[in-house]
């Protein structure tokens, strides 16, 4: 539709339907200079002589622009707050919204569709929005060049399932080059064998790195005096210098996205089958997340 109110005055188009009346013009002519055709032609004329002092051709909005209804608005909000609530828990690994979950969980949940910067612009106006914090000058950095150089590794425990209300721990291996996270789970107890595994997984699979690297926490340090009794170790990892310090950025990243698929989980009136167990025996089952051995 041809947008006549930003092409022309009121005071042209008064002029034109004036001296159409007058028999001066033809209304074809009129029609072509306008670009409009006979009904919206008529349209105006009708218009006119209705009102001849108030005739304008100006667009009037009946409507408020950008508006969504008042429960979608409503939904918005609630979503937000358990949002700001999780990031506020000092226990759960989450460090800013995410915009684009909402959005998805208001499709599922409600049914609403609603794009991801409407929930943008509803997050800053109500105060559910965070600054970015200022990135920390690192002093060390491990420079690659080649997939499989480095290898880094550690562990981080958090309340990734907020219902759980029991911290898990997450063993991740990470190739530093790529970025591409090669080991990937959840565990209730971080022990040694547990990191072990992990180390099997990643080389079995992937092969083995140049350098396979972790930070300096306890459980990957060998104390001399204390774990051996009889070799004398002369490198030991407490006294060297960790080389990679942006290992919790990228955990904070995985473990958000981690978040977002066990924060809302419930169960209920769930049936089990045990095999080859005696009737009105007491059984117990162990409940855990499919993201044991997971590579993403």
């Amino acid at each position: 539709m041809v947008q006549m109110h930003k092409r022309f005055t009121d005071r042209q188009i008064r002029e034109l339907v004036e001296r159409y009346l007058r028999e001066e013009i033809d209304r074809r002519y009129i029609q072509e200079v306008l670009g409009i055709g006979k009904t919206r032609f008529f349209a105006h004329i009708h218009a006119y002589r209705h009102s001849p002092h108030e005739f304008s051709i100006q667009y009037q909005r009946k409507t408020k622009t950008r508006t969504i209804p008042l429960p979608v608005e409503d939904s918005i909000l609630r979503e937000l707050q358990v949002e700001k609530d999780m990031i506020e828990n000092p226990d759960i690994p989450l460090r800013h919204y995410n915009d684009s979950y909402v959005r998805d969980l208001l499709r599922e949940k409600y049914d609403q569709k609603v794009s991801v910067s409407t929930i943008i612009g509803r997050a800053k106006k109500h105060g559910f929005s965070m600054k970015k914090p200022p990135k920390a000058a690192h002093d060390r950095e491990a420079l690659t060049n080649y997939i499989g150089e480095i290898i880094q590794h550690d562990s981080s425990s958090h309340l990734f399932s907020p219902p759980a209300k029991e911290k898990w721990y997450l063993i991740t291996s990470l190739d530093d080059f790529s970025r591409f996270l090669l080991y990937a789970t959840l565990v209730q107890e971080e022990t040694a064998w547990a990191h072990i595994r992990a180390l099997q997984t990643v080389v079995l699979k992937y092969g083995a790195p140049f350098l396979y690297y972790v930070d300096s926490r306890s459980i990957f340090r060998f104390v001399q005096g204390r774990d051996s009794l009889w070799r004398k170790h002369y490198l030991l990892t407490d006294e060297a210098d960790p080389q990679w310090k942006q290992v919790k950025d990228i955990f904070y990243l995985r473990e958000e996205r981690t978040v977002d698929s066990f924060r809302r989980i419930f169960l209920h009136n769930l049936q089990f089958k045990a095999n080859k167990v005696t009737p009105r025996k007491r059984v117990m089952f162990r409940i855990y997340p499919r993201l044991i051995s997971m590579s993403l």
